[in-house]
């Protein structure tokens, strides 16, 4: 025959779990979270570069196939410089600034305009690290344009 379960080992051990479970649920939110939302640590000289911004223009007619579009086309920038990147809309279409695949600084987050950039609208986008991201308009596929981020020789 065996013995009776005694009901204290049942509370005893519902007990533990829910110790153990809200230590877990403690070190999860008061320490792994935030650390790993954590932005990381960049140089003032970057986030505040010598240049208030890069433009580069949407122009008048880049709605047109063949026109061009976003100018300058293929710049590249220099962190501490001119990393601060500025795209105004001067078309009178509605346009977007698009990354090809997803792309996302590790400061600034991810990059691209978060809807359409009317006429006369800008979108603004801080790059903290070296990189090229390929962009394009959503709506005008055709518009195409690329930007180069360099760490700068000095």
């Amino acid at each position: 025959m065996s013995a009776p379960t005694s009901s204290h080992a049942y509370g005893i051990g519902l007990i533990a779990l829910i110790v153990g479970m809200s230590a877990t649920v403690v070190f999860y939110t008061s320490f792994y979270l935030p650390e790993s939302l954590a932005k990381p640590s960049v140089s003032d000289h970057i986030l505040h570069p010598e240049e208030e911004f890069f433009i580069i223009e949407i122009v008048p007619g880049a709605v047109i196939e063949g026109n061009e579009n976003y100018v300058p086309n293929n710049p590249t920038v220099l962190l501490t410089f001119t990393n601060n990147v500025k795209w105004i809309n001067n078309d009178d279409t509605a346009h977007t600034v698009t990354p090809d695949h997803r792309h996302a600084d590790g400061y600034s987050g991810d990059f691209g305009s978060s809807g359409v950039l009317k006429p006369g609208d800008t979108y603004e986008f801080l790059f903290t690290e070296p990189q090229e991201v390929h962009y394009h308009c959503q709506p005008h596929p055709w518009m195409k344009g690329s930007i180069i981020v360099e760490k700068s020789r000095f």
